[in-house]
């Protein structure tokens, strides 16, 4: 069933790998936010960002866990989180710099961890300082 799934999601988006392997959380993550945000999706492996609109390029990551990694700074990073089947949260939507300073050391495999809750923190100090109310968007997947 998750083969004819991938199969779908693969002539629905050329180009994008969803294979079971690894890349399909990656790659659903990175379409739910295209089409939720009005973004333009780079083709896969393009370096650093994963996504651009009108007001730059974007990095997108998705998870079901409570924590992302990232390997450098971006512009600017979108984090979903799976709630459901049918539903993820957009977790965070801001400056890469931001969470990338206020990540945890950088891991053997070069990457450093962030929990969704400290980006829970850094977007609701961003929104404080802007005098906006915190959105956590939920959309469907």
């Amino acid at each position: 069933m998750i083969y004819r799934a991938t199969e779908e999601l693969t002539r629905r988006y050329p180009g994008r790998p969803f294979t079971p392997d690894g890349h399909l959380v990656g790659s659903i993550g990175e379409v739910v936010a295209a089409e939720a945000l009005g973004l333009t999706l780079y083709p896969p492996s393009y370096p650093g960002h994963d996504a651009f609109d009108a007001n730059g390029d974007v990095q997108i990551k998705m998870t079901a866990g409570k924590r992302i990694s990232m390997y450098a700074t971006c512009t600017r990073l979108v984090v979903l989180q799976v709630l459901s089947p049918e539903e993820a949260e957009i977790v965070y939507d801001g400056p890469g710099e931001d969470a990338w300073l206020q990540a945890g050391p950088m891991a053997k495999n070069g990457q450093r961890s962030i929990s969704l809750s400290r980006l829970r923190m850094i977007a609701q100090e961003a929104d404080q300082l802007r005098s906006m109310p915190v959105i956590n968007t939920v959309i469907p997947i």
